[in-house]
Parts: C-alpha cells; sequence; structure tokens
C-alpha cells in the first residue's frame, strides 16, 4: 500500500515537473488582454482572449470579445509563434508572442479579425502584458 501512494505520489510530481503555466494580462483603459502560455513536455499551448469596451475616443464601437487558443511553436526561447486557420476564411490568424521576464507582447496578423471581431484584437499594440505571479 505505502509503494502504491508512494509511486502514485512521486508519478504527480513528475509529470508535473514538466508542466508550466504562466498567466499575462494588460488592461488599457476598457480594453482587457489575457494570455496563458503552457508548456508540458517541451510542448506549448497558447490561450489569447480579449475583452474590449470603448475607450472615449471610440465613440461609434460596440463592446466586443474574442479568444483564440491551440498549439504554438517555440521559434527561440523568448519567442512563441502560434497558427490558427479561420473556418470561415482562407487565411491564418498569426501571434508572434516576444517573452521577457516580466511579461510579454503580442503581435497579429491581419487575418486575426475573424476571430477577434470590431475593436477587438490581440495585438498589444507594442504593450506589455504583465505577468501575473
Amino acid at each position: 500500500m505505502k509503494k502504491t501512494m508512494l509511486l502514485s505520489a512521486l508519478l504527480l510530481a513528475s509529470t508535473s515537473a514538466f508542466a508550466a503555466t504562466d498567466h499575462y494580462v494588460l488592461r488599457d483603459g476598457s480594453h482587457v488582454h489575457h494570455l496563458k502560455v503552457t508548456n508540458v513536455n517541451n510542448e506549448v499551448h497558447i490561450s489569447a482572449d480579449v475583452d474590449f469596451e470603448p475607450n472615449s475616443s471610440e465613440k461609434d464601437a460596440k463592446p466586443c470579445s474574442g479568444e483564440i487558443s491551440g498549439e504554438a511553436k517555440s521559434a527561440t526561447a523568448t519567442e512563441i509563434v502560434f497558427k490558427k486557420h479561420s473556418e470561415t476564411e482562407a487565411g491564418f490568424c498569426e501571434l508572434k508572442i516576444t517573452l521577457s521576464p516580466n511579461g510579454a507582447k503580442i503581435g497579429q496578423s491581419k487575418d486575426c479579425d475573424t476571430f477577434a471581431p470590431g475593436i477587438c484584437h490581440f495585438d498589444s499594440d507594442g504593450k506589455e502584458l504583465i505577468k501575473v505571479k
């Protein structure tokens, strides 16, 4: 019985040793960006979501939200590239995520509009999402 419990604990500890999840958040006025990066056994999964309420400069805009997730590729130790094919359009949404010790910046291709409509976008506009500790 003790051996089974010990083996179960070691197995759980060994799998969690290879898994790490980091969360990043940016609140820019009424715009909120959230990014989750999970590394599991050398595989990178990302989930990005945005919730935008119009700022005072966006008078005729409507509130919107968007989400995208899936497996990504590590281009370098500090850069992640994520591509997702749109089910309704012919293009791909591509996110380029640049990580720093304290945060992340996101750039997006023009074809990401199908995942984040209206004023919503995944691009952080050169601003850094802060790493949640």
